[in-house]
């Protein structure tokens, strides 16, 4: 067994690697960016080395300096991770070449791989069944267009090179193919540097389910059955389980004996997954599946076969990558229970799932559970730490596992609406959405599923008015006060005539709350503006442990005149106000740098803290388009002085990897519009309008 491993990644894969590691008596070094040279994966290492800038192409992409750093502090192996240079034979060489161990594939197993195209060609021979369409070098528009229709709309256009939904674009119409191809080439060229495309048909009901299996440098290799996939969002998944639901025997048997096929034809060693496409229009049926691609790698959702085999894949990957056998055959490997993966992000589930950014101000997770399950949380950030725009913005995963899939996907859904980010928009909420899904919670699940119901998944209820009353009450800091001996300090806000009120006023989306906080004779009163008149819900206050006071409410519900029971949402402010009880029970909110977040379940309310002396830019941004997130000016597809629709596409910018179209918010006659090729930060004014 290695003595010490360098990983040459980041983020919760480079600390879920070295986990395992330190378990087996393994040291691990680390590398790092400027961007993380305080990142949680640096922190845990025996040892760290520096690589360069930022951007992943001085840094994460620089294969020299990464094996230079291994050759330096005495590394005998690298683990790849997943992506970056996970996937790159020309660097499997160079490590080789360097007298170190790469943990994963043969150079000539990814190569014979990692073109969609040929790998598609190799399994046909290899009697694995692909699915139809053009997977030619040539690569002209019309010979492209002709293949699109030969094959039949809907088309898939699809990268040859890498994954993770980039160079990928769905055609239904003839019209469109043009222009989705050429929106699919620039995004493989950018994030692949290989502008070829293939193209396949569009399965009408398909599901992605895919086999995890591992070989080893004798000759052997083992399936560790199935994960499926299905719930995906532009191409990306979101909610992986294992194993697949309505999965038959007869189906379970045809796949996985294909997907050893398929690693035995290439005597593929390590970690790796075929993926197979499934029409589920009649059921899972064994004559319904076609090879999609290989990953040659440890995939992101390794974690569900993990809970569900109790074999963990990076201590076998270790084993294999040293000259060990399977630790397992395969009659030795069993499936128990259900899991299941939600992959938390920085992103803007409203907005089509926008990568976002920000910093985690606050960051918290469900400890282990209930009886009869069991979870995991996979992170590679903690609290006060930054979501970059130079890579990735997950936050999280969240694996359950319990003895069936209700089991597992009840003790998700516990998991959460028990965890809690503020700083940064999530998508949190969403996933507790999809996880509630009367559909997703039968197991009925296809590609199709989220894009069908995204605008009900994405929306979110508004806050009711203990919501507000509870932002309120904790923007003016009256439940945070220092302890005191001064006994009328308990009572803070008294005043000998009358009570002293604390005047806040918040913003929640483009509405302004205006609330008045005041103690009288013990009790907290929260009195909002325009709010729908209700009974006096009262609290009494008492000193809380550690100091200052916590509201110890006698009811929760809001109950307007005549409608006990009943609760209301935020209206528009308006004359008058009416006293609000805070939230009886656990208060979950959390204050931060000019904010407050109060969180319902999966949901979290953000609230802005309005600065009395800070001036307003809103009437200035009414008209104009801002970048939502910091990226490349790819496309520009409008002038100054053009009148322009609203939704008619006006650029399209480029940030992590992915091209993201801006449409007109509204018509109206262009005045400036950015230039292509133009790098901009978050909120940078991209088109405004004349007045």
């Amino acid at each position: 067994m290695f003595q010490k491993i360098l990983i040459a990644n980041r983020g919760e894969i480079a600390v879920r690697v070295m986990r395992t590691a330190r378990r087996m008596g393994v040291r691990t070094v680390a590398v790092y960016s400027d961007a993380d040279r305080r990142a949680l994966h640096v922190g845990l290492a025996d040892e760290a080395v520096h690589i360069g800038p930022s951007p992943v192409g001085e840094s994460y992409l620089r294969a020299d300096r990464i094996i230079q750093a291994a050759l330096e502090t005495g590394a005998e192996a690298i683990h790849p991770g997943y992506g970056f240079l996970s996937e790159n034979p020309d660097f499997v060489d160079k490590v080789t070449a360097a007298g170190l161990v790469f943990i994963g594939p043969s150079a000539k197993a990814i190569r014979a791989m990692g073109l969609k195209d040929a790998a598609k060609t190799l399994m046909e021979k290899a009697g694995v069944p692909v699915v139809p369409g053009y997977h030619g070098d040539t690569q002209a528009l019309v010979l492209l267009a002709t293949k699109a229709r030969e094959i039949g709309y809907p088309v898939l256009i699809k990268a040859r090179a890498g994954g993770g939904g980039k160079g990928m674009r769905r055609v239904d119409d003839p019209d469109d193919f043009a222009d989705a191809l050429a929106g699919a080439r620039r995004e493989a060229k950018s994030a692949f540097g290989d502008d070829h495309v293939l193209i396949e048909k569009y399965v009408e009901k398909p599901r992605h389910i895919e086999v995890q299996v591992f070989g080893d440098n004798l000759g052997n290799a083992v399936h560790l059955y199935e994960r499926d996939c299905s719930a995906q969002r532009r191409h990306q998944k979101v909610i992986e389980e294992a194993p697949a639901p309505g999965m038959t025997e007869a189906m379970r048997a045809a796949m996985t004996d294909a997907a050893v096929k398929a690693a035995k034809a290439i005597r593929y060693s390590g970690a790796g997954t075929i993926e197979f496409i499934v029409d589920a229009s009649e059921g899972l049926r064994p004559d319904r599946f076609w090879f999609m691609e290989m990953n040659t790698r440890l995939q992101v959702e390794h974690p569900v076969t993990e809970m569900v085999t109790g074999i963990d894949l990076v201590e076998w990957q270790l084993r294999v990558a040293s000259g060990e056998p399977l630790p397992r055959a395969q009659d030795e490997i069993k499936l128990s229970g259900h899991a299941f993966e939600a992959r938390l992000y920085a992103e803007d589930a409203a907005k089509g799932f926008l990568p976002a950014t920000g910093t985690l101000h606050h960051l918290s997770f469900p400890d282990a559970t209930a009886a009869g399950t069991a979870l995991r949380v996979e992170t590679g950030v903690g609290a006060g730490d930054a979501i970059s725009p130079y890579y990735d913005p997950m936050i999280a995963k969240l694996v359950a596992h319990g003895p069936d899939r209700p089991g597992a996907l009840a003790a998700l859904a516990t998991a959460l609406e028990a965890t809690e980010v503020a700083g940064s928009v999530t998508n949190l909420a969403f996933l507790a959405a999809l996880a509630a899904d009367a559909d997703f919670a039968a197991g009925d699940v296809d590609t199709g599923l989220i894009g069908r119901k995204q605008e009900a998944l994405t929306q979110r209820p508004p806050p009711d008015e203990t919501v507000v009353a509870d932002a309120a009450l904790a923007a003016s800091g009256l439940d945070e006060r220092a302890p005191s001996a001064d006994p009328w300090s308990v009572l803070a806000g008294y005043a000998h005539f009358h009570a002293a009120p604390w005047r806040t006023t918040l913003r929640y989306g483009q509405e302004e709350i205006l609330a008045r906080i005041a103690v009288e004779g013990g009790t907290v009163k929260v009195a909002i503006e325009g709010a729908a008149p209700s009974l006096p819900l009262e609290g009494r206050v008492r000193p809380k442990a550690g100091g200052g006071v916590v509201p110890a409410v006698r009811d929760a519900t809001v109950q307007p005149a005549g409608k006990a029971g009943s609760s209301t949402a935020v209206p528009t402010p308006s004359v008058g106000f009416a006293d609000i009880s805070p939230s009886r029970g656990e208060r979950r909110v959390v204050r931060w740098p000019g904010h407050v977040t109060v969180f319902r379940g999966a949901v979290g309310y953000d609230f802005i803290v309005a600065d009395p002396l800070e001036r307003s830019d809103d009437a200035e941004a009414a008209g104009s388009m801002r970048a939502p997130m910091p990226g490349l000016v790819k496309v520009v597809r409008a002038a100054a002085g053009d009148a322009v629709k609203k939704g008619q596409p006006l650029l399209v910018l480029e940030a992590m990897k992915m091209e993201h179209t801006i449409a007109a918010a509204h018509d109206g006659e262009i005045a400036e519009i950015a230039v292509e090729g133009a790098q901009v930060s978050e909120g940078a004014v991209l088109v405004r309008f004349a007045e």
